[in-house]
């Protein structure tokens, strides 16, 4: 597996279960992957892995059966835009209209790459 090197390896793999449970992979109140087994699929140490889990558990992603393993909540899906969501408004952005700035690039050039985008993925959908 593909780790970057700004960002700790268990937030990585945090973002990876949120993926899954976006893409429909991992669906509300069904188990996920043990620690063990993640650690394995990952190729990490399982206290990293239980990290991860942890950090889930904390945003209310995942809940724990004690003796039977992880499940993705029921409103994952919601906690998971939310978060983003934020984290894209608040951090992501300034920094794109920061560079923006610095590189005197207009709005409406921002937008012409934005409505390609969205006739490319449209393209590829149909």
């Amino acid at each position: 597996m593909n780790y970057i090197n700004n960002q700790s390896i268990f937030l990585q793999i945090a973002d990876r279960i949120c993926d899954r449970v976006l893409s429909g992979e991992y669906l509300p109140d069904n188990r996920i992957p043990s620690v063990r087994e993640l650690s394995a699929q990952m190729e990490v140490n399982p206290n990293t892995a239980m990290r991860s889990f942890e950090r889930l558990q904390q945003h209310g992603i995942i809940y724990n059966k004690r003796g039977i393993g992880y499940f993705i909540a029921p409103d994952a899906r919601e906690q998971i835009r939310e978060m983003r969501r934020s984290n894209f408004l608040g951090a992501t952005l300034p920094a794109v209209f920061k560079e923006m700035t610095l590189l005197e690039i207009p709005f409406s050039e921002l937008e012409k790459v934005y409505n390609n985008y969205q006739n490319e993925i449209n393209y590829e959908t149909k």
